[in-house]
């Protein structure tokens, strides 16, 4: 039996898929001043962006904004084209998440779906404006797309292994700090983490945060010129020390 070689490769002994497009995961947290009686922190929720397919398969669905990749661009470069035509945004840095290859998971035939994540601050989302294959475009809440709506594709399956890796992000990096003001209080750190795990405890949060070899190389008190400790009572009666990343990342969990 011959080897293949360069010369005797054969490409149609092989089945192509039907299609490689790319799937965009974006992750935000909203915050909404309280209009309360008393100081209190802003409303903070985790959302997702959708888009409400106008084309078959699942038209009138919604989803994640994407589409198929040419043979003249990497499928990063899918994702970054298909979320600007599709929504308008640009300029966000998504890593990978998976490859998504169950057979069935969509009707137009063998299709390989790459997947891409990201966790922005909403500001970025702020002139979102449905085009090209999007009837519409929209944040959720995470609770509301992956409980009360039905996705179209495995859209579902993709967001939960999404989810799973923005909460990863949140307790081992310092991303926090994209939802933060530079200088903040431990109460303003504490919401960030726990909008996006709420499973997060905040037993001993604010104890070890405050002690300083638990938070060395994570964080830092805020002083002034003079070197005394500067607080704010903005979001409270009392008022509170700040704090600021110091811009290093530990290997662990940063709030362990």
């Amino acid at each position: 039996m011959e080897l293949e070689n360069e010369h005797n490769y054969n490409p149609r002994k092989f089945r192509t898929p039907d299609g490689a497009p790319a799937d965009i995961v974006i992750f935000t947290i909203t915050s909404e001043s309280q209009r309360r009686g008393t100081k209190s922190l802003p409303k903070r929720e985790l959302k997702v962006l959708l888009i409400q397919r106008k084309v078959w398969p699942y038209e009138g669905m919604w989803a994640f904004p994407g589409g198929f990749s040419r043979d003249t661009e990497s499928m990063a470069e899918t994702a970054r084209r298909e979320l600007l035509e599709e929504t308008g945004v640009e300029g966000l840095h998504m890593e990978y998440l998976n490859v998504y290859s169950s057979p069935g998971r969509d009707p137009r035939g063998w299709i390989i779906s790459h997947a891409y994540v990201a966790l922005v601050h909403e500001d970025y989302l702020s002139k979102r404006q449905a085009a090209d294959d999007a009837a519409n475009v929209g944040l959720f809440t995470v609770e509301e797309a992956l409980h009360s709506m039905q996705l179209a594709f495995d859209h579902q399956q993709i967001m939960s292994e999404a989810l799973d890796r923005v909460r990863e992000q949140i307790l081992r990096t310092d991303i926090a700090k994209e939802f933060l003001p530079e200088s903040f209080t431990l109460a303003e750190l504490y919401q960030v983490i726990k909008t996006v795990e709420p499973a997060f405890e905040e037993s001993n949060f604010i104890r070890k945060m405050k002690s300083t070899k638990s938070r060395s190389g994570v964080l830092e008190e805020v002083r002034d010129s003079r070197g005394e400790l500067l607080k704010s009572n903005q979001y409270s009666q009392r008022a509170a020390q700040l704090y600021r990343f110091t811009g290093e990342t530990p290997k662990l969990s940063l709030y362990g």
